[in-house]
């Protein structure tokens, strides 16, 4: 009885002590739980006070974030400064990047000593390192809009030269001259085929730029350098004077890069700032960067303030430029065939007075031999002589005046149909002084062969 007797009592202390350390715990709890409680209310009664202060700020305050909910600045997202002489200046102007882009190669389709050489090369290139570099790979969609103007620029040059080759043949035409106008039309067919195998890589390219799923991937070797690489105390140096340092020696980096890239055939290109904003910009812009090219915003100034067009004076000058243009080639036409036809003309006179010379001195070597002739020879052989060369020589005077009369038609042909169809877009005042300038210039052609004809057909008449 006696041990069940102390169980019970030992029993008892135990539930005792355990209630009293429950109830200490509490207690414990509920002390510690106080002041928090009384911060809470601190901190709810200053969060109320901030509230009451931000309804007494004035207007221009609001939309603007404070403390924890302010916007973070566009510069500090883009990680970097500006872009000044090819060069990405980030970290508050202390690191300074310089960019080259790298043309892939056909490696696969190499022999195998020349992709032992590219390895060798490129081997030869890492061994060369003395600084650190970065790999960077961009995918881009593949633009064709450069491509397709310069093929159209093309396209355009050459039908302005089939037009040319075609003035010249008709000069040639009515000169006469078939081997010219043979070598001409030769021309005109080899540039024809140029001109359709011109527009028809342009049609394909312009199809295959519709499609947007060409991607081109790009590789570019990203070098840095740090202001504090110079030496000394940088702040000795002005903000110039750290550019063009940093811009030296980032620059005799990527000469260094790409000479030794060279090695294994890779082509290299230092980028510019414009390509570097581009770079940057399809870097940011993913989405966009398709929609919205920064070249074409830089092509249509969508960065200036305002845009301005050219000036009257300008706008004048290049249409007197055209007109000058014009009229000159118009001249110059019109003085080679003027040249023609007086090399023509000339060509008959000497054929002419070739024709009078044989007979003169056929005349002369009769007369040297009539005393060993008959004298019934003797006249004959005078009147053969006659018989034979006057029909050629009467033929001769007749292709000079009808040459001549055929070159005064045409004159007025021409200075008829020019004053027909003046210059399109041409000042009226200026118009009519160079058709006037025309017909001054062109009459005394036609009355110099006016003259000449009468003086021939006089010399026909007095023989």
């Amino acid at each position: 009885m006696g041990d069940i007797d102390s169980t019970i009592l030992i029993f008892r202390y135990l539930i005792f002590g355990a209630f009293a350390i429950m109830f200490i715990l509490i207690a414990a709890v509920v002390y510690i739980s106080r002041p928090k409680k009384e911060t809470s209310d601190l901190s709810e009664d200053s969060g109320s006070s901030e509230e009451e202060e931000k309804k007494k700020k004035p207007l221009e305050e609001y939309g603007k974030f404070h403390g924890v909910m302010r916007k973070e600045d566009i510069r500090e997202f883009m990680d970097f400064d500006t872009i000044v002489d090819d060069m990405i200046v980030r970290k508050k102007q202390k690191q300074f990047v310089m960019v080259i882009q790298c043309n892939g190669i056909n490696f696969d389709l190499m022999s195998e000593q020349e992709k032992i050489s590219v390895e060798e090369g490129f081997v030869q290139f890492l061994n060369t390192l003395r600084f650190p570099i970065q790999l960077y790979v961009q995918s881009r969609t593949l633009n064709l809009r450069e491509i397709i103007e310069k093929y159209k620029s093309r396209v355009e040059t050459l039908s302005d030269e089939i037009k040319k080759l075609d003035i010249k043949i008709a000069q040639a035409n009515t000169q006469g001259d078939r081997a010219l106008k043979e070598k001409l039309n030769f021309e005109k067919r080899r540039k024809e085929n140029v001109l359709e195998y011109g527009v028809d890589i342009t049609d394909y390219v312009e199809r295959l730029s519709s499609n947007k799923n060409i991607l081109q991937q790009k590789t570019y070797v990203v070098l840095s350098y740090y202001s504090a690489e110079i030496g000394g105390n940088v702040d000795n140096y002005s903000k110039e004077e750290i550019y063009g340092m940093c811009f030296s020696e980032l620059y005799t980096r990527c000469q260094n890069i790409a000479s030794a890239l060279a090695t294994c055939q890779v082509s290299c290109k230092i980028l510019d700032s414009e390509e570097l904003a581009e770079l940057l910009y399809i870097a940011y812009n993913r989405d966009e960067a398709e929609l919205y090219q920064l070249a074409k915003a830089l092509d249509s100034q969508f960065d200036a303030l305002y845009s301005t067009g050219k000036d009257v004076i300008e706008k004048q000058q290049e249409r007197l430029d055209k007109e000058i243009n014009a009229t000159a080639l118009d001249l110059a036409t019109s003085s080679i065939i003027k040249a023609d036809k007086i090399k023509q003309q000339e060509e008959l006179r000497i054929q002419l007075d070739k024709d009078q010379k044989v007979k003169t001195k056929a005349m002369e070597l009769l007369d040297n031999y009539e005393n060993q002739l008959d004298p019934r020879t003797y006249q004959l052989a005078k009147n053969q002589v006659e018989i034979e060369m006057d029909p050629i020589i009467q033929q001769d005077r007749m292709n000079i005046a009808g040459k001549a009369v055929q070159d005064q038609n045409e004159t007025k042909r021409i200075v008829t149909k020019k004053s027909e169809n003046p210059t399109p877009n041409a000042n009226p005042n200026v118009q009519q002084n160079m058709n006037q300038q025309n017909m001054n210039s062109q009459n005394p052609g036609v009355n110099v062969m006016n003259n000449n004809m009468g003086q021939n057909m006089n010399n026909v008449g007095n023989n």
